[in-house]
């Protein structure tokens, strides 16, 4: 007669002929992973758990989040250019201000801008368009 199991132990019984399937495995030479793990086959450095953790949550961090370092850094090439593009328009906001109040407080050089911006001329003037010729190819 067989030994009777204790109640604490967890195992599943074969319905046919109630024998558990952890002896049926052992029988058969099957090995589950936890063997397999604590055998020398792996070294022991890739059997620690926390080193596999943070390998896992690392790889996650660098190329499947959203946030990845991938999308980081093309976000900084991003900001880098928009901040270029800032001072550029920064400086031109200031050179056409400055260009506004000259030519609020000179007449000279309100007529000046005029004639040369917008082609205008007095009456008694002449005003002669020279276009440069387009080089033949």
């Amino acid at each position: 007669m067989e030994k009777p199991y204790k109640k604490s132990t967890a195992f599943i019984v074969n319905t046919f002929n109630f024998t558990p399937i952890k002896f049926l495995m052992a029988k058969s030479g099957k090995k589950g992973f936890r063997q397999w793990l604590r055998k020398e086959n792996i070294p022991a450095w890739m059997r620690n758990k926390y080193l596999i953790v943070i390998a896992a949550f690392l790889a996650w961090i660098l190329f499947f989040d959203r946030n990845n370092l991938i999308s980081q850094a093309g976000l900084r090439m991003k900001l880098s250019d928009y901040r270029e593009k800032k001072e550029y328009l920064e400086d031109q906001i200031a050179s056409v201000n400055k260009e506004k109040k000259e030519l609020l407080t000179n007449q000279d050089s309100l007529e000046r801008f005029g004639r040369e911006q917008y082609m205008m001329k007095k009456d008694d003037e002449d005003l002669y368009v020279i276009v440069p010729e387009k080089k033949k190819k």
